[in-house]
């Protein structure tokens, strides 16, 4: 049976609605944080992905966040995804929720309560009557604000049954149009899916009348098969991240979802609105934005995904793609171009080939991109894509920080200590600084912690190489502690310790980020 939505109008029956929290559940992440631009620019980055709904993030938490949710909804304000704040059942929160998604030209509020006797028991310590009062006070008010009302039952899936059917039905007659029963502890297996949500179908009066929703956590492993059992289940919405970052082990991952349906369309013959060939740039610049690459083997979006090593796979390979590649990486965004461009090529040249990898970036960035671009191809033999992504990436995630690299010079060799001299500009201030070290490495730290005294803790330091060969970009990654609180930065060079000093800045500005946001009140989370 065909439904009506507010934000969708009649929803054919095969339709999905993908639901991204990216910019809320994910920046939960320990470590991850993004500042307002960054915010906007993935924002943007989702809308260009064919996400059909945006959870902007969680207004009542802290003014940032409301700042955040609330500059998204601006950004939207004449079309675009539906953006959706989060909010707990009391008043407070629903209003402030409504507030931040009013500019939007779709707007939805999601309010949640967790309903499994446990959660109920030791963190609400309120009876199940009580509970249900408050789903209904709850989605009643947010429903006074906004015709799109999502209500989730927080720990759904360790939910007794019967009250599950009751706290839904009474969602439902309070004025929801979306109904979420979360994994909120990745406990769920698949088969437990099909049956809560076919219970919830078949006995629930009203449910064939709005869209249930599945929102899965990977403390298993199991979040994607787990949300590809609930679609087959009559699910008609699903809520995942990028690179599927999220609280502990991270939630389903969106693009191995989506290319789970496209792939095996056979078995589970539904539709979506992602543009498939977008992925791969979007997981670039999340991991640009936090700092956190996926790891090589992530399916979908991982450097190995369509790599061949063994003899028998590359004879396979070279026959007939098909033999072991079930997709065409060309489908999820990768290249099979490898060589570019080089010194001579100009700035029309170089924006011609940035729009066909999918950037679009301003006048000034583009200057600032191009710039860069010429410096590295004066410096290495061969270009690459992944060395463009690397750089272009580096440089529009970079423009709003408040800590900049404007110059380092490092002087080692053997028998001599290493020292460095470093400049940074630090709100529009520069400040230099110079010291010696263990290496060079360690002289450049050294260097910027008194350039920009600070006292952090460096949990982690790692180098890759962005391609082959002697003069390849090195990606470096640098995880920095600070009261508890974890934050990875990223840099790409070709020069190493300038690559370095990169991260390493990019993870102070972030935690400048943590500094100035305030601990939510009290966070419950679905």
């Amino acid at each position: 049976m065909a439904i009506n939505h507010p934000s969708f109008g009649k929803l054919a029956d095969n339709r999905i609605i993908m639901f991204d929290t990216t910019l809320r559940d994910g920046e939960q992440s320990p470590g991850f944080s993004m500042n307002l631009q960054e915010k906007l620019r993935m924002a943007e980055a989702l809308a260009e992905l064919g996400i059909d709904v945006m959870e902007a993030g969680f207004p009542i938490a802290s003014p940032g966040d409301f700042e955040s949710v609330l500059s998204i909804a601006q950004r939207f304000a004449k079309d675009g995804p539906v953006v959706c704040g989060l909010s707990r059942t009391a008043p407070a929160d629903i209003l402030r929720a409504a507030e931040a998604v009013k500019p939007a030209a779709r707007k939805r509020i999601h309010t949640f309560v967790s309903t499994s006797p446990l959660h109920m028991r030791v963190k609400l310590r309120l009876e199940p009557e009580q509970v249900l009062e408050l789903v209904t006070s709850s989605v009643g008010l947010a429903r006074q604000h906004t015709d799109d009302v999502e209500w989730s039952a927080e720990d759904g899936t360790r939910t007794d049954a019967d009250f599950l059917c009751r706290c839904v039905e009474a969602a439902i007659k309070a004025g929801a149009t979306t109904i979420n029963i979360p994994d909120t502890v990745g406990y769920a297996l698949p088969e437990d899916m099909t049956r809560i949500f076919t219970m919830v179908r078949e006995r629930v009066p009203g449910a064939d009348q709005v869209v249930l929703s599945a929102h899965n956590h990977n403390d298993l492993g199991l979040a994607v098969a787990n949300t590809l059992a609930a679609i087959r289940a009559g699910v008609r919405q699903i809520e995942a991240t990028i690179n599927g970052i999220g609280e502990r082990a991270g939630n389903a991952s969106i693009e191995e979802v989506v290319m789970a349906l496209r792939t095996r369309a056979d078995a589970i013959p539904v539709a979506n609105g992602i543009v498939t060939q977008n992925i791969l740039k979007t997981s670039r610049l999340l991991a640009t934005i936090t700092g956190f690459d996926v790891q090589p083997n992530k399916a979908i979006v991982g450097r190995n995904a369509f790599a061949h090593e063994s003899g028998i796979h590359q004879d396979g390979v070279l026959k007939d793609k098909s033999t072991y590649e079930i997709m065409t990486p060309e489908s999820v965004g990768w290249s099979t171009s490898s060589l570019v461009m080089g010194k001579h090529s100009g700035r029309a040249a170089f924006r011609d080939k940035l729009k066909a990898m999918g950037y679009e970036i301003g006048d000034n960035q583009l200057n600032d991109a191009f710039r860069r671009f010429k410096d590295l191809a004066d410096r290495k033999k061969v270009v690459y894509d992944e060395d463009i992504v690397a750089l272009v990436d580096d440089e529009v995630v970079r423009q709003n920080d408040r800590l900049k690299l404007v110059a380092l010079t490092v002087a080692t060799g053997m028998n001599t200590r290493p020292t460095a001299s470093i400049a940074l500009e630090v709100d529009g201030e520069r400040r230099e600084g110079v010291a010696a070290g263990d290496g060079a490495v360690d002289a450049t730290f050294n260097a910027l912690r008194q350039a920009f005294p600070h006292e952090v803790n460096l949990k982690l330091y790692a180098v890759q190489s962005v391609t082959g060969g002697t003069d390849a970009q090195a990606r470096v990654t640098v995880r920095l502690e600070e009261a508890g609180k974890l934050v990875d930065g990223q840099g790409a060079d070709t020069d190493t310790i300038v690559a370095s000093a990169r991260a390493y800045v990019h993870a102070l500005n972030k935690l400048l980020v943590k500094r100035e946001r305030t601990e939510p009140p009290a966070v419950l989370r679905a």
